[in-house]
């Protein structure tokens, strides 16, 4: 294959001119299942012998086609072969990414596409247009249905993620960063309802929030119609960040795990947990919001900071 671009202008031009008629256009096409002479050509396209080596002397001179000398009856013949079977044309050349810069990869996860789960009841799933499994039911988590959660609630448990980390050659990351929104899970509501929501990454425990409660005061934002005024209505968004010397928690410290600590450069993804633990002083389980419930219009954010070296 030939591979063209603009950082090579004049290679560019110099293919496209010898593309330019017809008859040469016809004449590699001649050449795209066997080798030809300079006389078989002209007699296949109807051209006379001359024009036909003058389109071959472009042809060569761009590098289309090889061409050598062979005996023939009279003297030595010009044989012609075809070098190229494909062109391809990069109209957009990528520019290297700038050393010491830091940069950011994002991606934004359904909450309804976790790889494993252990969930008790309390518990359920709900999407943008009715309930998807019945409540209640653990087992239901693996239905495949479960990919078009927009709420997802447990009393007890986790879900668990698989995030891409879809960064070039020589990235350095620098610092995860992870948003969701988020609140206890208790019967209908409760506003006095505390709950320890933990987050785990590629199997370290990264840090813990208590949810103060399940909050149903008023409707969710992004909530659906034929959601019950009566049900969890909202969470609160938080933030957690895994850096070089710690990990925050809507910028405040909450344990000494750091990106070294996560060995990223033996997985090409990240491994995300929620839930409760079994030794939590708080066990009041966990609603996770989905773009479509709650106040935020948003569903798990992963956001990578890092840089090239």
């Amino acid at each position: 294959m030939l591979e063209l671009n603009f950082d090579e202008p004049d290679k560019l031009v110099g293919i496209a001119h010898a593309l330019s008629t017809r008859s040469r256009v016809d004449l590699l096409q001649l050449l795209s299942t066997k080798k030809m002479n300079v006389v078989e050509i002209a007699e296949a396209l109807r051209l006379p012998v001359s024009t036909v080596a003058n389109n071959v002397k472009i042809l060569e001179a761009a590098g289309l086609i090889n061409t050598e000398l062979l005996p023939a009856t009279r003297g030595a013949m010009k044989v012609c072969s075809r070098n190229y079977d494909d062109i391809h044309i990069k109209f957009n050349t990528p520019k290297p990414l700038p050393k010491g810069e830091t940069l950011e990869y994002r991606i934004e996860l359904p909450i309804g596409h976790y790889s494993d789960c252990e969930v008790y009841p309390t518990c359920g799933i709900a999407g943008a247009e009715q309930f998807l499994l019945e409540e209640d039911e653990p087992v239901q988590f693996y239905h495949p249905k479960h990919i078009d959660a927009q709420l997802i609630w447990f009393r007890k448990g986790y879900v668990e993620y698989q995030l891409p980390l879809d960064l070039p050659s020589g990235a350095r990351v620098k610092s995860l960063e992870f948003s969701m929104e988020l609140c206890s899970e208790a019967p209908n509501y409760d506003h006095n309802w505390p709950s320890d929501i933990t987050l785990w990454v590629n199997g370290l425990e990264a840090g813990s929030w208590t949810s103060p409660g399940d909050f149903g005061d008023r409707r969710g934002k992004l909530n659906p119609a034929w959601w019950l005024d009566g049900a969890t209505q909202y969470g609160l968004l938080k933030t957690w960040i895994v850096g070089e010397e710690r990990t925050t928690l809507d910028m405040k410290e909450v344990s000494g795990i750091t990106i070294a600590d996560l060995n990223l450069k033996r997985r090409p993804s990240v491994r995300l947990r929620i839930g409760v633990k079994e030794d939590a002083l708080h066990k009041g389980g966990v609603n996770l919001f989905g773009r479509r419930f709650g106040d935020y219009e948003q569903d798990i954010v992963m956001k990578v900071n890092y840089v090239m070296e």
